[in-house]
């Protein structure tokens, strides 16, 4: 049984005296509680605009790294081949184009962040060792297969 998800916000005061809601993650009726699942979490920074927010995944502690499948499977998404970068981004839309998957809709979009964050990144220069000559497909091999549902780690 698909259960409803609920989003959990939080009231952010901003310079200008007004409040804006602000999705720090979802809620799941568990019995006669809640199941909290909350998104990437960052205290102190001054990440107010739509572009820093999304880089953020990417940039925070460590950064993020790809899902636990494809031959990238676990490395980090900053400094990924453009290849690769493509690849985990269309995992991440055919999860967030099906409403069945609901559940992790949340950390599809963090995720995406993050690799739109890198593909930015390398687009506007300095990018990394993949925009600068080296072969994208290090392993030597044939383009990534097509995501198939057996791919997806849910």
């Amino acid at each position: 049984m698909n259960q409803p998800s609920f989003p959990v916000t939080v009231g952010v005061k901003r310079p200008d005296g007004s409040t804006e809601q602000v999705r720090v993650g979802t809620a799941v009726r568990v019995d006669d509680s809640f199941q909290l699942t909350l998104g990437e979490l960052s205290i102190g920074t001054a990440a107010d605009s739509p572009q820093a927010r999304r880089a953020a995944p990417s940039s925070a502690g460590g950064g993020m790294v790809f899902p636990p499948y494809g031959r990238s499977k676990g490395t980090p998404v900053e400094g990924a081949s453009r290849q690769d970068l493509d690849f985990y981004a269309n995992g991440c839309h055919r999860t967030l184009d099906d409403p069945s998957k609901s559940r992790w809709h949340e950390k599809e979009r963090t995720l995406l962040a993050a690799i739109e964050a890198e593909i930015a990144n390398q687009d506007g220069g300095g990018g990394s060792q993949a925009d600068q000559g080296s072969d994208p497909d290090p392993l030597g091999g044939d383009s990534a297969p097509p995501l198939t549902d057996d791919d997806i780690p849910f």
